[in-house]
């Protein structure tokens, strides 16, 4: 608004607007003068993420979107209900670039990066499709994409959730997951005020390699020291989350190894039992070896939480976003074609 020779507090107006649910044309800034409303009509417009599909789990009430965006990319959001409140997972880019093993997102490839009005619009879709009143409390940045790859527009649209002219998000709701770009977890810390989810998932510099092409680049030693240098909330604890693989890394040395790596970070551990994506390598667990792991790191005096799983019967699970209509779309392409 100043560029146009406008009072700041102009542009304060307009975005309060555009972070209103319910909001979809410039005719309903009635605050702003006609001529500057015309100008906005004129140079620029109103755009909404495009639902394509909304499906419900039939096993647990997860909920997942699959939004459209204006390059005919297709993203998925996913609603994890919880006992007294609703955390929102939302995605960061179109793919991904990590190759991580065990995820179809990284099956994908990576296609781009989200806006930081296409990442916020996500939340703000979804509140305009519960209501205000089935708002969901938390939101992660566990979705599909690597944020921290993302990072300029990751933080612009968490200013966007948290401001109070926006959607007004306290930072302590909202977390931020990283398979461990470890220069981006400092300069998190030092530009926001957020929380952050490490995905471990290995306590050996081989075994992670193999499963998180990442750790080549960043090894547990640098991902470590990062997470001891990063700026932590008050009251805060770095969450760390663990697939547990049959087989792989869920014994009694995994449990030491996990203990010194985490010495003297304040932390806590999210044992997630795989969940099977078709066509890869990796098996689920027993229920009784992921009890038996978490045993071992409480003993050691560790908050271990056994996450379940959500939404597996609509691929919404952990590691398993693939826009399904792009697929779905990819097949009748190829039948037509043929």
């Amino acid at each position: 608004m100043e560029s146009w020779g406008e009072a700041a507090f102009r542009g304060r107006q307009l975005f309060k607007w555009l972070w209103t649910p319910g909001f979809a044309s410039l005719d309903e800034v009635t605050d702003l003068p006609k001529t500057l409303r015309a100008r906005l009509a004129l140079e620029g417009y109103v755009y909404n993420l495009e639902t394509v599909s909304v499906v419900a789990s039939k096993l647990d009430d997860t909920c997942k979107w699959a939004f459209r965006l204006e390059d005919g990319s297709v993203i998925e959001t996913v609603l994890i209900p919880g006992d007294s409140h609703a955390t929102l997972c939302v995605s960061s880019q179109v793919g991904c670039a990590m190759g991580c093993r065990f995820c179809k997102t990284g099956s994908m490839g990576f296609v781009r990066n989200l806006s930081p009005s296409e990442i916020a619009g996500q939340v703000l879709s979804v509140i305009e499709q519960l209501g205000s009143e089935q708002r969901p409390r938390n939101l992660v940045f566990m979705g599909m994409g690597e944020p921290l790859a993302n990072f300029e527009n990751v933080v612009a649209s968490i200013r966007i959730l948290s401001s109070e002219l926006g959607l007004n998000y306290s930072k302590r709701r909202i977390t931020v997951s990283t398979s461990g770009i470890a220069p981006k977890i400092v300069e998190l810390g030092n530009e926001i005020d957020v929380g952050l989810a490490i995905s471990l998932h290995a306590t050996t510099n081989s075994l992670r390699d193999r499963l998180m092409p990442i750790n080549r680049r960043y090894p547990l030693e640098v991902l470590m020291d990062a997470c001891r240098r990063f700026k932590l909330p008050r009251r805060r604890r770095i969450t760390f989350e663990y697939i547990v693989l049959k087989g792989l890394n869920h014994s009694r040395e995994d449990a030491n190894r996990l203990a010194r790596l985490l010495d003297g970070i304040p932390s806590k551990i999210n044992l997630i039992p795989y969940n099977y994506v078709e066509g890869l390598e990796f098996q689920a667990p027993s229920e009784r070896e992921v009890l038996d792991f978490q045993k071992l790191l409480i003993d050691k005096g560790f908050t271990a939480i056994i996450r379940k799983s959500r939404g597996r019967d609509i691929e919404a699970a952990c590691g398993q976003l693939w826009s399904k209509v792009i697929r779905d779309e990819a097949r009748v392409k190829g039948s037509t074609s043929g």
